[in-house]
Formats: C-alpha cells, structure tokens, sequence
C-alpha cells in the first residue's frame, strides 16, 4: 500500500471517533429541561379584528377590572401570556402568590415583526391608527376598563412607548421593558451609528436588523420624529400617563443608553417615571416591581 493510502487508513478511525466523541458529548451536556413559574393558567380567548389578532386572558380567580394591552417582542404572538417559562408566567405566578387580583390581559399582534407608526409614506405604515381604531370593539368584549394600560417587551416595548405617548388621555400606565428606543435615528450617518455601537456594544447585526425594520415603516427623519420616545416625551403635560422602564446594562440591542435618557427626560418633564436599571442583557426584567406596577 502506498504511503498516502496508509496514512488515510490511520486518518480514518482517528476522524469517525472524534466525530462520535463530539455527539456524545454534544448529548451528554444538552439542556434537559426548563425552569418553569407555577401558576394557574388564564383562560384564553383568542379571536382577529381586520388585520389584529389578539387574546382575552383572565385569570382563574377574576380580575380587577382593569385592563393591559401586551404587545409582543419580535417573532412571538398573541397566544405567549400562558407560557411558564415567559416572564408573563412568572408576573402570573407573582400575583397568584401575592393573592391579588390582576387585570384583565390582551395580547394583541400584528404578525412576528410591526411597529406601531402614523400612516406616511411606507406602505407599511398606518398601525398606529389602527390599533386605536380597534379598542372600543375590543373593550366591547372585555367591558370598560376601570383602568386601560400598556405592556410590552422589545419591539412591544417601542410600540407602547408609541402609543401611550401619541395618546397620552386613552391611557393610565405604560411599562415598556428593554424598548427599542435610541439617541440616533435610522436615518443617522454610518458614523454615528458605528459611534453609537461603540458606546453601547450593540451588536451589529442586531443594528442593522433593526435599521431595516424602522425603514420599512418609515420613510425619512421627520416621520422617525413623530414615533421617537425620546421626541415624543419632550410634548408630555399634565395627562401623560405613569411610565415604568427597565433595561439591561449589557442589552445587545443597544437599548439602555435611550431607555435610560428617556426616563431622565420623563422625570425632568414632570411625568411620574420608574426607571429599573438592571444588571443583564436584552429584555432583563424585574417581575416583582413590574408585577406590583400594573396592580397598584
């Protein structure tokens, strides 16, 4: 035999173990399961109006008569208030334990990715006034509200930072959790984004996804200005309704630096603002303080 067809033949069993070592241990240190909150499942209505789909979810024990729109982070739905291994289970969990009863919850969604932006020039745009459109069938569902209020993570974090300070009258509180919100618009230079990612140590593919989502929903600098949080807040008066914003020091989204400035901005307005810096990454939540916020 040839000396190149020796050393394949050595080569070849060396190649099939490491190849079946690495399987094993791939196996051998796999998760085998998840922490899960304990609760009692809401029960779960779910149903569309046009193009909005949403859940009614109400707690076992009842429900205090007021009412959370939640607005999903990117690539969930409407149907997630009930996963136990969420953040909305763990808020369930946090009331059930506490023995309160808690508002009535409606997930609402517009399909895996959405901002909620005035109709301009984007074919996309328009949610905004969509989604205000559609309360009163909803809350003919559900019944008027004693309280109405926003929850949302992300993506949802933006949109009911959106919502809440475009309509300050329609709503009591908004808790926005790790919001995408930024001192830079989409439609800075790429030097400022790149000094952007710098300061924050966002991860760049994570940027350029969001840079192309906000364009698909709007179109130039001044469209970008009517949906800013940070644009947004500088109008907020007397009725702007009760804010709650957290964010993760290490959030590769980005998102502190303007969560941050948002809640300083808030507070500096007059707005009542309670602002959880935390010591995580994207979407870090504080469910305890969270929790007591939409029931108090």
């Amino acid at each position: 035999m040839s000396r190149p067809g020796r050393r394949v033949r050595y080569l070849l069993p060396v190649v099939l173990l490491s190849i079946v070592s690495w399987f094993a241990w791939t196996e051998l240190t796999r998760s085998r399961g998840d922490q899960k909150a304990s609760f009692p499942p809401a029960s779960q209505v779910c149903d569309s109006e046009g193009p909005l789909r949403y859940c009614i979810n109400t707690a076992a024990a009842g429900t205090n008569g007021d009412v959370v729109y939640h607005h999903h982070g990117r690539k969930l739905d409407e149907t997630l208030w009930n996963d136990d291994t969420y953040f909305t289970g763990m808020l369930q969990a946090r009331w059930h334990a506490a023995g309160v009863l808690p508002p009535t919850v409606v997930t609402v969604s517009y399909g895996p990715t959405w901002l909620l932006t005035p109709k301009g020039k984007q074919e996309d745009s328009g949610l905004l006034e969509d989604f205000m459109s559609r309360l009163p069938a909803l809350e003919a569902k559900v019944g008027r509200p004693r309280r109405r209020m926003l929850l949302g993570e992300s993506m949802g974090g933006l949109n009911v930072l959106v919502a809440g300070l475009s309509h300050p009258t329609r709503f009591a509180k908004v808790a926005a959790l790790c919001p995408g919100v930024y001192l830079d618009s989409p439609f800075s230079s790429l030097g400022t984004l790149r000094a952007s990612m710098e300061r924050t140590g966002a991860n760049p593919k994570i940027v350029f996804g969001v840079w192309l989502l906000a364009r698909r929903y709007v179109a130039d600098e001044a469209e970008w200005r009517r949906v800013s949080p940070l644009e947004l807040i500088s109008q907020a008066g007397p009725g702007t309704p009760e804010l709650y914003l957290s964010c993760g020091l290490y959030d590769a989204y980005g998102n502190y630096e303007g969560t941050e400035r948002l809640a300083q901005l808030a507070r500096q307005r007059g707005v009542k603002t309670e602002w959880h810096p935390l010591y995580g990454g994207h979407c870090a939540s504080d469910v305890s303080s969270l929790a007591d916020f939409l029931v108090n």
